[in-house]
């Protein structure tokens, strides 16, 4: 009997032995090198991360923001990555509750220096994505009413129309995914390169 149970105890070792490394090649190797090549193949641009490139050069992604600052260009939202934010490397929000006074007061700033920069009344109300950070610090969007709010600033700054800026805005408001998931956003990488263009051309 002992011999018997020593024969069977090897014998399904071995298969299991047998069976973990098949699957360990199937999970482990095969199906991500399937996936990855399927990726390459059929999304190509978002396999390798969404890159946007401008004269032949990578000027970031679609799906990290970036900092613009200058009256020239549409602003995105605030961002509390890294010390000086859009830190693609320290990717995360401010962990500062509603009831802590020194967001209510981080806030006011950015509402007042929205206003002041884009010549609002003290007390106009400001979009909250313009004053509040998302939870990743990258978020590359705004809301279509915080790009709205800057037409009038981008057009004096650039010396354009605000009806053409305002018509560019438009163009690239992006709608809900499958028009039910989210809410209207846009780029405001995009928006702004392709202020740059326009620029050019008038």
């Amino acid at each position: 009997m002992l011999r018997k149970t020593k024969g069977f105890l090897k014998d399904y070792g071995t298969s299991c032995l047998i069976i973990f490394a098949v699957f360990a090649v199937l999970t482990g190797l095969a199906y991500p090198l399937f996936m990855t090549g399927f990726a390459q193949v059929a999304f190509n641009n978002k396999a390798n991360g969404s890159i946007v490139k401008q004269d032949g050069k990578s000027v970031g992604s679609e799906l990290i923001g970036q900092s613009f600052t200058g009256p020239s260009y549409f602003h995105g939202r605030p961002s509390a990555a890294g010390t000086n934010g859009y830190d693609a490397t320290a990717s995360g929000g401010s962990n500062l509750g509603p009831t802590n006074p020194k967001l209510t007061q981080l806030i006011s700033q950015r509402a007042a220096q929205v206003r002041q920069e884009n010549g609002l009344a003290p007390d106009a109300k400001v979009p909250a994505d313009l004053v509040e950070s998302s939870a990743s610090g990258l978020d590359p969007d705004i809301s279509p009413a915080s790009a709205l709010l800057q037409v009038k600033r981008v057009a004096q700054a650039r010396n354009l129309p605000a009806a053409v800026v305002l018509e560019l805005v438009k163009g690239h408001v992006q709608d809900r995914q499958l028009s039910v998931l989210g809410e209207q956003r846009v780029n405001v990488l995009d928006l702004n390169m392709a202020l740059d263009r326009m620029s050019k051309q008038i």
